[in-house]
């Protein structure tokens, strides 16, 4: 199918990919992924963040992707790069989160419309292609990245945002087991420089609703928006499970289940954005808040591709905090958000597990309940997706 003539969105040239229950905006630049409305014909859930200053010009030298902020997008490298790896000095979350892409077309095959868009690295050579899924009666939107005739080691993630309500503790976050989370070895903002976290550098912790500040008063970062004022960060170190590892927030007021799933072989690490007005800098200026960076990663925190390929702590500990890219062997990233309506005595995601069949899985929750839904859960091993 000819490739469809982008639209500003959010005043960004954005490609369209719809099915019967999914709406969703692809920047060109950047290839972030918002608006999506899951649900587009009855409640129109839309649960992901776009930065409050879209439609305000930028300082000279704000890397693309701050101005466009939004949804979720891949990153390769990723992490802030402010180091260099050798001689190539990648952009923040790199290349591929903030330069052009082009469309190679929107096909549509039976129940599946799939965006094509591609793109040719120039730090590093390699091609990136990637696919952007809807399939008619699932609430999901299936991600399938390749990167080819590249070389080297290599940090990448997705970074998918979420806005929550402004109700303090409106979200409950829970994911697939973790073997232990870490606070960065180093504070994530500085007074001095008008930015402000609460997390204790350094803390180990292996439950998310105790974790150490620099109040002494441990933080749940189990329930959220807390910690209104503070910009933290906080590294879920992966434990590989098949078929998939999962992380997921429940909505019990909004009566909705945001959720991931990963190749958790390939995204070892969750890595946890909690932005809540800590930053009083150009363009954030205290005004970001109430999103949560739920970030598949393997990496090294938010660092870097430099740190990230070098010896660290968490590479000493036996944990991937990179991947090696091969000419010849193209690396596949496969990722699946979705959501699903939930009723009154549903809680929270205790467990995220595949149905009887492999276009469906189940959520079971805290208090007894479960949900069936509708996906494809065998796209995470490659397989292709099938109509419902």
């Amino acid at each position: 199918m000819k490739p469809p003539a982008p639209r500003i969105v959010f005043g960004q040239p954005s490609w369209r990919i719809a099915s019967s229950t999914v709406e969703a905006f692809v920047t060109r630049t950047g290839a972030h992924v918002a608006p999506v409305v899951f649900d587009r014909r009855g409640r129109r859930i839309e649960p992901f963040a776009i930065a409050p200053w879209w439609n305000e010009p930028q300082a000279p030298g704000t890397p693309p992707l701050i101005g466009l902020l939004r949804g979720d997008f891949f990153c390769l490298p990723f992490g802030g790069n402010t180091t260099p790896y050798g001689r190539e000095r990648h952009p923040l979350h790199g290349e591929t989160a903030n330069r052009p892409w082009t469309c190679a077309g929107l096909d549509r095959h039976g129940a599946t419309t799939t965006l094509r868009l591609r793109m040719s690295m120039r730090t590093r050579p390699a091609r990136v292609e990637r696919h952007l899924s809807l399939v008619d009666g699932h609430d999901a939107v299936y991600c399938r990245t390749v990167v080819s005739d590249g070389s080297g080691p290599m940090s990448c993630g997705h970074h998918a945002m979420l806005r929550f309500p402004d109700s303090p503790n409106s979200g409950v976050l829970t994911t697939s087991p973790f073997q232990y989370g870490l606070v960065p070895p180093q504070p994530v903002e500085h007074p001095e420089a008008r930015g402000y976290c609460l997390l204790k550098a350094g803390t180990r912790f292996t439950r998310l609703d105790r974790v150490a500040t620099v109040t002494g008063t441990p933080a749940d970062l189990s329930r959220y928006p807390a910690r209104r004022g503070f910009e933290d960060l906080a590294l879920l170190v992966g434990r590989p499970r098949a078929p998939f590892g999962w992380t997921a927030v429940t909505f019990p007021q909004e009566g909705y289940v945001w959720f991931a799933l990963k190749d958790a072989r390939v995204l070892r690490h969750t890595l946890l954005w909690m932005s809540n007005g800590g930053r009083h800098y150009p363009p954030w200026n205290g005004r970001h808040v109430n999103v949560l960076g739920l970030e598949e990663v393997t990496a090294y925190f938010h660092y870097g591709l430099a740190e990230s390929a070098r010896a660290n702590p968490l590479r000493a500990a036996g944990q991937p905090t990179c991947l090696t890219l091969h000419r010849r062997r193209p690396l596949v990233v496969h990722y699946v958000m979705s959501v699903a309506p939930i009723p009154r005595s549903f809680d929270r995601v205790r467990d995220i597990r595949p149905a009887d069949t492999p276009a469906a899985v189940v959520l079971q929750s805290a208090r007894g309940p479960r949900v069936t839904v509708p996906l494809a859960w065998s796209f995470l091993a490659g397989n292709p997706l099938e109509p419902n």
